[in-house]
């Protein structure tokens, strides 16, 4: 068996993801809509190792039960998949905070899933990576395409994948990423998806998502930065609405994320026109033109509220790499 490393990009949702009509196939409930992220990404290597008894799992240096378990159950996908008994290594690293909201489920499942199929012998196509990337972790189907991607919800396993429909190099706008806290999220994304019927405005979300997802690609094929820039903002202000409905209550935003939503609604008052979204965490993400990115980072960093800033511009999808984690 030969070792394969393989890395991923995680990618911020435009029009987003919430909610799934299957949990066992990870079957979303809406399509969605999102870009890769050039400086966000997991490093994974896999090795199917015949001697070994059990998969020996390491996550950023650590063993993590809870992770290492989500780990071999996509293992065991893979196995079935392959028709093949095989215990196997992996080593998985990320070069960003880790439960913080950045999508590290998707850079992460999807890296897995190239780098183990691939180990274990399996050539895939694109959709096939797409669909077994997506039962590790909804999010990560749309990690495995290039650049701006969309996921279609599909009724059944094998019509729910991503597809890109813009290349990375269609449209440079920067997604600058504002990590104001390192601390893990008190509820994770795919427990806190599980209460979406408890929210009042679940159901309207739903009535009008197909819309929006439709706006979302006109823009982005216009590059209508300014009403592109309006439609996700408002998305991801509906989303937290959501989640703050929702029993128990999704609380996770900081004062710092506030601060800085407020500020950048602030900037588009100057002139500065810039959006911002959030996902399932506190860091905040904010879109800008590639001319202004400059001065967006100054911006933030007058705020004080940034423990680190992360530029990002649209990226491919996953692919292999020649140096290996062990």
């Amino acid at each position: 068996m030969e070792k394969i490393t393989a890395r991923a990009h995680s990618n911020i949702a435009f029009i987003k993801y919430w909610g799934r009509k299957n949990e066992n196939l990870r079957l979303p409930t809406n399509g969605s809509i999102s870009m890769n992220l050039s400086n966000l990404f997991t490093t994974t290597t896999v090795e199917f190792l015949p001697d070994n008894p059990l998969d020996e799992i390491i996550i950023n240096g650590e063993k993590n039960e809870l992770m290492s378990n989500r780990v071999i159950q996509h293992l065991d996908r893979i196995r079935k998949w392959g028709n093949k008994d095989i215990r196997a290594k992996v080593i998985s690293s990320n070069n960003f905070p880790t439960g913080t909201g950045l999508s590290s489920s998707a850079s992460g499942f999807a890296a897995l899933t190239l780098a183990a199929t691939k180990a274990l012998g399996l050539n895939l196509s694109e959709k096939e990576l797409s669909i077994l990337a997506r039962q590790g972790s909804g999010s990560a189907c749309r990690s495995i395409p290039d650049g701006f991607v969309e996921w279609e919800r599909g009724q059944k396993n094998d019509d729910s994948y991503a597809k890109t429909i813009f290349k990375a190099a269609h449209w440079d706008i920067v997604d600058v990423v504002v990590i104001v806290s390192k601390e893990k999220k008190d509820v994770a994304t795919s427990e806190g998806q599980k209460r979406i019927d408890t929210s009042v405005f679940f159901k309207t979300r739903l009535e009008t998502i197909d819309t929006k997802i439709k706006l979302c690609k006109k823009y982005l094929s216009e590059k209508d930065f300014d009403s592109f820039g309006k439609l996700i903002e408002m998305e991801a202000l509906e989303l937290h609405a959501i989640m703050i409905t929702s029993w128990p209550a999704l609380l996770y935003w900081l004062p710092a994320t506030i601060t800085l939503m407020k500020a950048v609604q602030q900037w588009r008052k100057t002139g500065l026109m810039a959006y911002f979204t959030v996902n399932t965490g506190q860091d905040v993400h904010i879109i800008c033109q590639k001319k202004d990115e400059q001065i967006v980072e100054k911006k933030i960093e007058e705020l004080g509220v940034a423990l680190k800033i992360i530029k990002n511009n649209p990226s491919k999808g996953t692919y292999l790499l020649d140096a290996h984690l062990f």
